[in-house]
């Protein structure tokens, strides 16, 4: 594998790869469609990213309703397959039989135009998803993919208790497990728990949502306050990215960004990578105490609850709320709300619960919509 070393590599078990990793559950929109893909900034940010070394780059089967794959099949047709990591994810809960999981694995490879994966997943481990996982078989599948040499390294994505890592971990060698780890979610959702495990067993550990869906890029005033009179120049996202690729069994920190200015910041955080000194830890520590003083709704926007059954936005009413709760500007809050169509807004809620069995942040999505409707009509 040829690399550009611009950018900050670390070696864990003999796989190296770049310290910042490109995720593409939110790539730039031409429009509110999801599938929408603004193709020519997402060229610009692919063209940026190899250029600087940053060739890890993550992608999902629902990620965009299937687009993403589709983007990078296209995009990545310009460089050598050898040049950079392709890595995506085995979404059990999508088949309905154990012939459905070649067909999704097949149906992945065609859109992402590659004979095989350098990285691969199963997707969103917890309880539910495990079981299903055991039922179609999917572990003893996806050893077959890498025996054949369609799968390099088999990992998984994790979204559960600690206790129940440990019980995925025994499992079998994994080569790697993906984990949400973040300076809030560190003892929030247990994160250091889950990667003490992983760490002990030998496991190398990629980062998901170290900005928590762009909420740690943002925090609220009193917190970037407190960020930019220590280090002026330092970005607010940087400080969390710093966070969790300052962890030694940390292989990879995945951002998903958005835009050609969000790679170049990051770029400039993972190039010449300096970890956080013990005095900078305890400055982000008195910034967070100012953030979770505000914080409301726990969504990284993951989608995952999407589509809603009965039509509701759900990623986009929590968004909007977090908002407010930080400014507390209820008219501006109640009028962007408004522009929600009304048969998408909280109201259209019918508490099916279909959304909170799969939100990995465990929200009971149903009860804090009715909250939000009641405070929208407050």
């Amino acid at each position: 594998m040829e690399k550009n070393s611009s950018v900050t590599h670390r070696t864990l078990n003999g796989l190296t790869v770049p310290l910042l990793g490109l995720g593409t559950m939110r790539l730039p929109l031409n429009s509110e469609n999801t599938e929408d893909i603004d193709y020519a900034k997402t060229a610009e940010m692919l063209d940026l990213a190899m250029q600087a070394g940053v060739n890890y780059i993550d992608t999902a089967y629902m990620y965009h309703n299937g687009k993403s794959e589709v983007c990078l099949g296209e995009l990545l047709k310009k460089y050598p397959r050898s040049s950079y990591f392709l890595v995506d994810k085995m979404p059990s809960w999508f088949a309905k039989s154990e012939e459905d999981i070649e067909k999704i694995f097949n149906e992945q490879l065609k859109r992402c135009q590659t004979e095989y994966f350098d990285f691969y997943l199963v997707h969103a481990v917890d309880h539910n998803n495990w079981e299903l996982t055991k039922k179609f078989h999917v572990v003893e599948f996806l050893e077959q993919k890498k025996a054949e040499g369609k799968i390099r390294n088999l990992g998984f994505s994790f979204h559960d208790t600690p206790e129940f890592l440990k019980t995925v971990v025994a499992r079998r060698k994994w080569d790697f497990a993906q984990i949400q780890l973040n300076y809030l979610d560190w003892t929030l959702y247990r994160s250091r728990e889950q990667y003490e495990i992983l760490a002990e067993n030998n496991i190398p550990v990629m980062v998901m949502e170290p900005l928590r869906g762009g909420s740690l890029a943002l925090l609220n005033p009193p917190a970037n306050e407190i960020l930019k009179a220590y280090n002026p120049d330092a970005s607010t996202a940087s400080w969390g990215l710093r966070y969790v690729a300052s962890l030694p069994n940390v292989l990879c920190v995945l951002s998903g960004m958005s835009n050609p200015e969000q790679m170049q910041d990051n770029l400039r955080t993972f190039t010449d990578f300096k970890p956080l000194t013990d005095e900078e830890r305890a400055v982000l520590e008195k910034a967070l105490a100012a953030y979770r003083k505000q914080l409301a709704v726990p969504c990284t926007a993951c989608r995952y609850c999407m589509p809603c059954p009965a039509g509701v936005e759900i990623p986009r009413i929590f968004a909007l709320y977090n908002q407010y709760t930080i400014t507390s500007h209820k008219w501006v809050f109640q009028n962007s709300y408004n522009t929600i169509p009304a048969e998408n807004q909280a109201s259209a809620c019918v508490n099916c619960g279909k959304c909170a069995e799969h939100c990995p942040q465990k929200i009971r999505i149903p009860g804090m919509l009715q909250k939000i409707h009641n405070e929208v009509n407050s």
